[in-house]
């Protein structure tokens, strides 16, 4: 009789595992798989919801709407000063030199993340951040080489090089894994949020920071597809020039060099 009704048990859960596999295999490629257990580290499982919005930039002194909407960061902070963060973190992020640009010219990264510096040129390079956010001097450092920082100080470093005063970039630092980046309509979204309450932020380099503050709001993010309202953006005329890392103009002989 035991062993019997042991039969009856194996038949039933190989069936259901039989089934299970089939309902897997049948997902088209690049759907995700029935939702698992948080990760052993202690991170929170990713439920999926997708966050979409748009913002608009207008000129402050003009009401003129830009044509270019693109380089606004967004980001999600959950109510209650609990940060979820995203199995992975933290990570190593890029930003490299390359025909005396950085690339990407804007870098979001959660606090206390490490970001290398790769010379991808065949000259040398003296990366540094003095005015703002996370101060570093990383020295001339050759082609093929590459330095870290860790970025553990919230709010943007604006990114230069020594040598070459063109070159100039931003790594916004935040206290979140929930990112996006507009793209040139002004559309972003951020994908990977676990329902709940989120405080939404935005940033853009061209904007006076006590505006950003009062665009803050809050949001609830539910299972599936969420739209947040439109955020408008006002933005100021903003000096592009820049100090070297002494504090002092770039020499006009020296800012033109032939590498």
């Amino acid at each position: 009789m035991k062993s019997q009704l042991r039969s009856v048990v194996l038949m039933l859960i190989a069936t259901a595992a039989c089934a299970a596999l089939a309902q897997t295999s049948a997902l088209p490629l690049g759907t995700p798989g029935p939702a698992t257990s948080a990760p052993a580290t202690g991170a929170p499982a990713v439920i999926g919801a997708e966050v979409n919005g748009k913002v608009t930039l207008v000129r402050a002194d003009s009401g003129a709407i830009g044509k270019d909407a693109s380089q606004v960061v967004v980001w999600l902070v959950p109510i209650g000063g609990t940060r979820l963060v995203l199995p992975g973190h933290p990570g190593v992020y890029r930003m490299v030199q390359h025909n005396k640009k950085f690339e990407p010219n804007l870098l979001v990264v959660p606090l206390d993340s490490v970001v290398d510096f790769p010379n991808f040129d065949p000259w040398f390079h003296n990366v540094f951040s003095l005015y703002r956010g996370k101060r570093f001097d990383l020295g001339l450092y050759e082609a093929g080489k590459a330095k870290q920082v860790r970025f553990d100080h919230l709010g943007a470093s604006y990114i230069f090089c020594n040598i070459h005063p063109e070159m100039t970039a931003v790594v916004l630092t935040v206290d979140s894994d929930f990112t996006a980046i507009s793209a040139k309509n002004g559309d972003y979204t951020i994908p990977n949020v676990p329902p709940g309450g989120y405080r939404l932020h935005v940033w853009y380099e061209n904007a006076n920071s006590r505006d950003l503050i009062v665009l803050e709001r809050s949001v609830v993010i539910d299972d599936g597809v969420n739209h947040v309202p439109p955020t408008v953006i006002p933005v100021i005329v903003a000096s592009t020039g820049h100090k070297n890392k002494y504090g002092k103009d770039y020499d006009p002989q020296v800012a033109q060099p032939d590498y």
